[in-house]
């Protein structure tokens, strides 16, 4: 593309060769400019099959201050079943095909906060190495455990208000995190090498986007029903729909 340049008394020579020069640049700039890679995606629901099953309720009169905290009794989040039959709390994620590529963790770190003397979320999933912000909002102490087989075993007291930062540097699936004081409290916490997972919903749904297009092993991990694998294909630009299926004792 050629540019012509009129040259008048009231433009300096410099100002012209200034904008040129910045247009030349700005096309240089956009024709080497990578194309953005196509992605996949993979949509779909975890649910339960079998008798309803009704959560537990929750005894916190040992702390007056967890107890206040509920205008009606707590229940237990390890079975969660929408209407629909979805299945709450799963984590969906890539086991296999992603070969040696490598991936750094995300700058905005991953929260768990003590609620109502409960952890929200009841299941959380984070990169290793990602920062984890552990929050107090109870008028109570805490004393956050997690027990990994394949990371460094902490166990922090936690007051009102008080930080608690710590990362995982190494993939694990998943890890049972406890609190001494409130012996109800658990939760777990998965690690992942990678950033494709997700944990399903309050109705089961997940959405696992910007899959690099190809072959792979997806698992879905669920802490009282155990683990389901299925193996799929997806091109670039393309959505696949997948479904698991839970039954009591699988």
């Amino acid at each position: 593309m050629k540019i012509k340049y009129i040259l008048t008394p009231h433009i300096p020579v410099m100002i012209v060769t200034a904008v040129a020069l910045l247009m030349a640049a700005h096309i240089a700039a956009v024709a080497a400019a990578p194309a953005v890679a196509a992605t996949a995606s993979l949509k779909g629901a975890a649910k339960f099959q079998g008798a309803a099953l009704k959560p537990t309720r929750i005894d916190m009169s040992s702390d007056p201050n967890c107890a206040k905290a509920h205008t009606t009794p707590a229940t237990t989040e390890d079975l969660v079943i929408a209407a629909n039959g979805g299945l709450a709390n799963v984590i969906v994620y890539v086991s296999d095909g992603l070969g040696d590529r490598t991936f750094e963790p995300p700058q905005q770190p991953a929260v768990i906060e003590q609620k109502g003397c409960q952890y929200k979320p009841h299941v959380l999933a984070l990169q290793t190495n990602q920062k984890l912000d552990v929050v107090n909002d109870d008028p109570t102490t805490h004393n956050i455990h997690p027990m990994p087989n394949n990371n460094r075993e902490w166990n922090k007291s936690q007051p009102h208000g008080m930080p608690v930062e710590e990362a995982f540097p190494r993939e694990e699936i998943a890890i049972p995190v406890k609190c001494n004081v409130h012996p109800w409290m658990r939760s777990y916490i998965a690690v992942f090498k990678h950033p494709y997972f997700v944990v399903t919903d309050k109705d089961g749904n997940f959405d696992l986007k910007d899959l690099p297009p190809g072959t792979y092993t997806i698992k879905a991990w669920h802490e009282k029903l155990g683990t389901q694998s299925q193996k799929i294909t997806v091109g670039a630009n393309e959505t696949k729909t997948l479904e698991f299926v839970f039954k009591s004792g699988s």
